[in-house]
């Protein structure tokens, strides 16, 4: 009987990191605010956190006290990290163009990899990631809030089933007052408004999530082209990048419409899907609304989503139990959404449509 028991413990050990999504993971960077969500996971038991790559001495004795973590848990780089630990995957809470080392580090030694979005600050440094994960045969993730909204699933659902006929127009809305205007960490905002290691501001920082939401309705299909304007109301503020973004996406038979901005007098991430037959309109996380014809808007009642964070999908994604290509947080959408910040940003430089 002794016996029995111990083999269940060890079946129920193993099976924990996959099945109920207890994963083991290393944290790269820890100057990102969205590591506040991985420290709550952490803080409930949701995940093991194995090992911290951080250098800023400052920093890790912030989130020492923060979650009473030991002193054991921090190294100075993923590099030096990997040499102590094995997780199931490394997830960057660093500045986006230090997403390309964190994949560096990781790749070689087999070690999948979560980063916040976007992806890249450049195609150039988004192809180098591409490159490793065929080489090595890793997988290569990216975690956007939106991704885990059930409105959002529920109109890629609705739409895929013809609910609204021909997808000819979607319009989203991202953005809120300001990173400093709503109490952003000084840590976060070095990097975020810092051109070189965000890749610009508003434009990038909101931007990513309309290109991933229409890139993935489109079957993840390269778009046709790129138009951008980018403007910059408060330089006293932000005086090193772009703080609204206006992004016209071209596909064939639709065109989307990515508004972004760090001047907006409220909080808004929503997606409106116009089709030749109807309407979709995700206000929020929770409220969808469809409009046909003359008739008035309905509201819609949204099922709960397969996945609704993004630890229980990477473990799923880690097993092999799903394939992550055709999804948002999957490799292939998120070259694209590289491809069209670039274009981008390249636009409003140059005053001219992209074609890509």
């Amino acid at each position: 009987m002794k016996k029995i028991y111990l083999i269940l413990l060890a079946f129920l050990a193993s099976s924990a990191s996959w099945g109920q999504a207890v994963l083991k993971v290393g944290v790269a960077g820890l100057n990102h605010d969205h590591v506040y969500g991985l420290m709550e996971q952490y803080k409930k038991g949701k995940v093991l956190i194995e090992g911290i790559a951080e250098s800023d001495t400052a920093l890790i004795a912030k989130w020492k006290r923060r979650y009473n973590l030991p002193d054991n848990l921090f190294y100075p780089s993923v590099s030096v990290m990997l040499e102590h630990i094995k997780p199931d995957a490394v997830l960057a809470y660093n500045p986006i163009v230090e997403h390309l080392s964190v994949v560096e580090a990781c790749a070689p030694k087999g070690v999948s990899v979560m980063v916040e979005k976007p992806l890249a600050v450049s195609v150039a440094q988004a192809d180098k990631m591409e490159a490793l994960v065929k080489q090595y045969h890793i997988h290569l993730l990216v975690n956007y809030e939106t991704t885990w909204y059930p409105t959002n699933q529920d109109v890629y659902a609705l739409t895929s089933n013809g609910e609204i006929g021909q997808v000819r127009k979607m319009v989203a809305h991202d953005g809120h007052q300001g990173p400093k205007e709503i109490g952003c960490s000084q840590d976060f905002l070095k990097w975020l408004t810092d051109p070189e290691k965000n890749g610009g501001g508003a434009v990038v920082d909101f931007g990513c999530y309309g290109a991933n939401l229409m890139t993935w309705l489109m079957g993840n299909k390269m778009p046709v082209s790129v138009s951008a304007v980018l403007k910059h109301y408060k330089p006293d503020v932000y005086p090193k990048v772009d703080d609204d973004a206006t992004i016209t996406v071209e596909w064939p038979g639709a065109v989307g419409l990515i508004e972004g901005s760090w001047n907006w007098p409220f909080s808004i991430k929503d997606w409106e899907v116009f089709g030749d037959k109807g309407y979709l309109h995700a206000l929020n996380p929770h409220d969808l609304q469809e409009r046909k014809g003359d008739k008035p808007y309905s509201p819609l009642e949204v099922p709960t989503p397969a996945y609704t964070d993004n630890l229980t999908y990477l473990a799923d994604v880690l097993s092999g139990k799903i394939n992550s290509d055709n999804d948002l947080s999957g490799l292939p959408n998120n070259l694209i959404v590289v491809r069209i910040l670039e274009a981008a940003r390249r636009s409003a430089k140059e005053g001219k449509r992209i074609a890509l």
